[in-house]
């Protein structure tokens, strides 16, 4: 047996002390965190479908990160928004009022960032405020003691980010920046003697799904099958209206080749063609990508294609064959993307747990709406439809939220705000529309609104979405499309989910027609919604459309 000298046992003593040490300081590196207001992390990503959530029981997509939300704590079946386009759903969920409030009721009308938000009164009571990602809303962001946004939709590829004012390029993938420099925030940048709310905000998986390199092949030996209702147009839409036949956002139809089929054409062509878009990458990201996606583009080309045009007019079986290429090329892209967003959100639940702050962090996955996956033919949101009204969302809090919970409740985006200002209890004021649903995900109460309210206004514009407004119920559903129309439509969501068929003119709906009607005119008076803002908004649209030569 080796006998240790006295220099040895001093040798142990001083690694031990290290050692220990060392483990206090780890477990007191934030003393107040655990005990305090709980932190808030709020994720969203954008245009993200629920259907591409497995956590919803949908097998299109696997993600298993953001599923690890729900297994740990509640998933909302019936979440909704209430404007289902990007910039005016994020206007609401800062500002807790709905966009004929707010002010910012479609892409083009400016957002006033000196109104209040939830932000800036966490901002208020003593919390550090962050925002890193996508907002698309123009100006600089109020209420954050640090911001690192993309101006306007951004990039995917070696993006331009606006910090606390300042442009700057950063190279690099735009999912994979945003998640590093969250993370960068929590770990360096944040004062750990303060609670915090970091508004951690992804672009994908927004149009045109450009995915990250180590994603260009994913799925490549899969065959997706179009939804059930890919080919509504077949039936020239009967059973709905005008709006929902009008429309501009079929992907076998509207969807550009250049842009969102990434077909590399002429690199001076017209501005749909993606080729532009190339010219942001270096060297090695070009070679990987035209690497990936040549040689599926050139034999799509040979079958498809003669004398350098798509030759399948007038013959039904190619152009089926080809409405599934389109189909697969737009869905798997799109799948792409959000693989990286679960990537990255699997990154920040690890940090929460690995320095003990997920107990006491409030952690929030959603969408900015809900996105149509082929369903009637469709990409895009807009409508009041199911697909685009309603969103995911996905809430973790140990303290209050047990592991499992499953909330059918018809909680909105509106909701927000005034949910996280009673979480920090701060009091929520008057002029927020929303309610706080900390009590339904507590199991306190069972007690909520019955019908949520709905309105959408930017048309004409790209993909010719009709101006409309509606009320749901956890059943029915009645919508006014108008402007340039004039046409209702009421759908049965449990004998019709697919939303095929209006039953508005159907005798026997007669009571549930005059029950719907009468729900909207109380919910239009109780939020201050009227005609007369419909056309306020309708003639502030138009003169700025006008002013950039679009009308």
């Amino acid at each position: 047996m080796m006998k240790l000298k006295k220099n040895d046992f001093l040798w142990i003593a001083a690694s031990i002390w290290i050692v220990l040490a060392s483990a206090c300081n780890s477990s007191q590196e934030e003393p107040a965190q655990n005990d305090g207001p709980p932190n808030i992390i709020f994720i969203m990503s954008d245009d993200h479908a629920y259907q591409a959530i497995s956590a919803y029981g949908h097998e299109l997509n696997q993600t298993p990160n953001i599923d690890r939300i729900a297994q740990e704590g509640a998933i909302f079946t019936r979440a909704t928004v209430t404007n289902s386009i990007c910039a005016p759903s994020r206007a609401v969920m800062l500002t807790g009022k709905h966009s004929f409030v707010n002010g910012k009721v479609d892409n083009v009308q400016p957002f006033n960032w000196d109104q209040d938000n939830f932000p800036k009164m966490l901002q208020a009571n003593g919390y550090q405020t962050a925002m890193i990602g996508k907002i698309h809303l123009d100006g600089l962001p109020q209420g954050f003691d640090y911001s690192m946004v993309l101006p306007g939709q951004g990039h995917y590829y070696n993006p331009d980010f606006l910090i606390n004012g300042e442009t700057q390029r950063i190279e690099g993938y735009v999912t994979d920046i945003t998640t590093e420099y969250a993370l960068k925030w929590l770990t360096e940048m944040r004062d750990k003697d303060k609670p915090f709310c970091l508004l951690y905000h992804q672009k994908a998986p927004h149009r045109n799904w450009q995915p990250a390199p180590e994603y260009l092949t994913l799925y490549d030996d899969t065959t997706f099958t179009p939804p059930l209702t890919y080919y509504d147009d077949d039936t020239d839409y009967a059973g709905r209206g005008r709006a929902a036949k009008e429309q501009e956002m079929e992907i076998d139809g509207h969807a550009m080749w250049g842009h969102d089929f990434k077909m590399l054409v002429d690199p001076n062509g017209d501005s749909t063609d993606f080729s532009r878009e190339l010219a942001r990458f270096t060297e090695e990201q070009r070679n990987q990508w035209m690497a990936a996606y040549e040689p599926k583009n050139i034999a799509f080309k040979e079958a498809y294609a003669s004398n350098g045009e798509l030759a399948f007019a007038n013959d039904k079986a190619k152009e089926k064959e080809v409405a599934v290429w389109k189909y697969n090329r737009y869905i798997k892209d799109y799948l792409r993307t959000i693989k990286s967003v679960d990537d990255g959100v699997g990154e920040v639940l690890d940090y929460l747990e690995e320095n003990g702050l997920a107990e006491n962090t409030i952690v929030v996955y959603t969408s900015d709406q809900g996105f149509y996956l082929g369903e009637h033919g469709w990409f895009d949101k807009r409508f009041m439809y199911e697909e685009s009204f309603r969103t995911p969302l996905l809430i973790r809090y140990p303290k209050e939220i047990e592991a499992g919970t499953t909330i059918d409740k018809l909680v909105q985006n509106l909701d927000f705000a005034p949910t996280f200002l009673d979480y920090v209890g701060i009091d929520i004021p008057e002029e927020m529309q929303g309610e706080s649903f900390r009590k339904l995900l507590s199991g306190e109460t069972d007690e909520w609104r019955d019908a949520v309210y709905y309105t959408y206004y930017e048309y004409p514009s790209v993909h010719m979405v009709k101006r409309h407004y509606g009320v749901a119920t956890d059943r029915y559903k009645l919508i006014h499309f108008y402007y340039d129309i004039d046409e209702w439509e009421l759908y049965d969501l449990e004998k019709d989910p697919n939303e095929m068929n209006s039953v508005y003119d159907d005798p026997e709906y007669a009571e549930v027609q005059e029950m719907m009607h009468a729900k909207l005119q109380e919910l239009r008076a109780k939020y201050g919604d009227s005609d007369e803002n419909d056309q306020k908004f309708l003639n502030a649209y138009l003169e700025v459309m006008e002013s950039k030569g679009r009308n």
